[in-house]
């Protein structure tokens, strides 16, 4: 079964990510990913965020295809930043780094600026829920 978009009715739709998605299957929940390569050395952060973002997000795709997942089977993502700021004047990268590893696809999302990081050098953090479809 496919997932199922919430979207109230009256309500301006949302732009970058779903209010509610409706899913049924084996659920994966992702730890927190930061955007270090996979020997996790932390001297191996890029270190523009737009470079985290784009690899803490190819880390979580990974995550869900090593699950038997892909990317429209991400329903939920909660995307910690240590500067709200950054993020924005990230835009444009960020929307790159999604079109490449999600495309149009829109998971019910929320944005979370916190202090820090447990990695000192992480500019941002990413959980992400998958509900995988047999195929």
């Amino acid at each position: 079964m496919p997932h199922t978009f919430i979207q109230p009715e009256g309500w301006v739709p949302p732009r970058g990510y779903s209010n509610g998605v409706v899913a049924s299957g084996k659920t994966l929940f992702t730890g927190g990913v930061v955007g270090w390569d996979p020997t996790k050395a932390v001297a191996t952060f890029p270190e523009t965020f737009e470079a985290q973002f784009a690899q803490a997000l190819s880390n979580v795709m990974e995550i869900v295809k090593t699950a038997g997942g892909q990317a429209d089977d991400i329903v939920r993502m909660t995307v910690y930043v240590t500067d709200k700021r950054e993020y924005l004047a990230s835009l444009k990268g960020i929307g790159a780094a999604w079109k490449q590893h999600l495309g149009r696809h829109f998971p019910a999302m929320a944005l979370v600026q916190v202090v820090a990081l447990v990695e000192d050098a992480a500019k941002v953090e990413i959980e992400a829920t998958a509900v995988l479809q047999e195929r």
